[in-house]
């Protein structure tokens, strides 16, 4: 167990579940089973179902892609490549890898290379991946100057086993308040068979908050306004839970929501919500296994105290795995302005959320691609639609 204490003051303040969809009992497309070829063109110009029109536009092509980061200091472009590496993206093409962590992970159906995060003064890197022995670790990596990262700095920050190969999570996001956000799945297999999403001693299902840098005596610090510090028998690193496998979430850089893309189990995709004004998703119960979506599911899994998704949809029209997500805060697109914007997996289709008063106004659809995995935001506040069959596109006017 990697040692933790409990800080003294507060900050300031596939995948695996791409398939969640795809669990063991219900077979659907594996992410870590798709080539690295793409028939997608290199600029598709979407037929949405009304206003907003965009398009996505080929701005590179990768080998398993799974997420899109940058340097805050200078925007330096990252692309995590499942099999085990980051690569600088420079030009609109491969450029130096940053980190061949091939021999620590593999891309294995949704194991692999999962998260990248970075320190806001670029000097850190944090990676989330499974282990060889199939296990979740958070890694720790000075960033040099050219962007690579120095491997002889590599140090384990946190650790976990995982019950089944799938379910596993893996982005890590630093939040407005400077902490480190840790999405975990429940662990796997289908229907969690385990009860681990509402578990409070389970690391599973849940999302975790933590300051990631080292102490004199610990591998990391856990906030001391986490919700459940001091709780008896519940994990302190816990900020939400009740999660199947939020595979991607964001903050909304204008208002610091807590926006979570929440893979489904046979029938229905979620869209939840912590809302920044009420603690940012500070202790939420977003339901799983009680519910899919607004639906009951495991009927000895307590159904009081569950958040309700701001957004559900159905397996239907070849849906079947949501990939998220953030809401557009850029300006080459006025008409996407606050929009939330998300995909499939399993049919491909690109669509977004106008939102007013914590509820859903409307839902338009902005195209179509393979195998979308990620909608990740860049520093200017555009949008990138990142494909595992390879693509990486930029979303622009139509």
């Amino acid at each position: 167990m990697i040692r933790h204490r409990t800080a003294s003051s507060c900050a300031i303040g596939v995948l695996a579940m791409l398939a969640a969809s795809c669990s063991s009992d219900s077979p659907k497309v594996s992410v870590g089973s798709v080539g690295s070829s793409s028939s997608a063109s290199t600029s598709t110009v979407a037929a949405p179902l009304g206003d907003p029109t965009v398009a996505f536009n080929q701005i590179g092509k990768f080998s398993l892609p799974v997420e899109l980061t940058f340097r805050p200091t200078d925007g330096l472009m990252y692309v995590v490549e499942q099999a085990g590496k980051v690569v600088i993206m420079e030009n609109g093409q491969p450029g130096a890898v940053a980190l061949d962590m091939t021999d620590r992970t593999n891309a294995e159906g949704e194991r692999g290379l999962l998260g990248l995060a970075i320190t806001k003064d670029g000097s850190l890197a944090y990676v989330d991946y499974t282990n060889n022995d199939g296990d979740t670790r958070i890694d720790e990596y000075a960033v040099n100057a050219d962007g690579t990262f120095d491997k002889s700095t590599r140090r384990e920050v946190l650790g976990f086993d995982q019950p089944y190969p799938n379910h596993n999570g893996g982005d890590l996001v630093f939040g407005p308040d400077g902490m480190l956000y840790i999405g975990t799945g429940d662990g796997g297999s289908a229907g969690d068979p385990d009860r681990r999403a509402l578990n409070m001693s389970e690391w599973l299902g849940k999302i975790l908050r933590i300051d990631p840098h080292a102490t004199a005596d610990a591998a990391y610090t856990v906030p001391a306004d986490n919700p459940f510090v001091g709780v008896y028998g519940v994990r302190p690193e816990i900020w939400s839970f009740g999660l199947r496998n939020p595979w991607r979430f964001s903050f909304d850089r204008q208002t610091g929501d807590m926006w979570v893309a929440d893979v489904g189990q046979n029938q229905w995709e979620e869209v939840d919500v912590g809302w920044a004004a009420d603690g940012g998703g500070r202790g939420l119960n977003f339901g799983w296994s009680a519910f899919e979506g607004n639906h009951r599911f495991n009927d000895d899994q307590p159904a009081d105290g569950v958040t309700p998704p701001i957004h559900e949809y159905e397996h239907v029209g070849q849906d079947c795995s949501i990939s998220g997500s953030a809401l557009y805060r850029g300006s080459a697109i006025p008409a996407l302005a606050g929009w939330y914007v998300f995909a499939d997996y399993c049919s491909g289709q690109v669509r977004a959320l106008q939102i007013a008063d914590r509820a859903e106004v409307k839902q338009v659809g902005l195209g179509k691609l393979t195998s979308v995995v990620a909608v990740n935001e860049g520093p200017d506040g555009e949008l990138y639609v990142v494909s595992n069959a390879g693509g990486i596109y930029s979303v622009t006017p139509a």
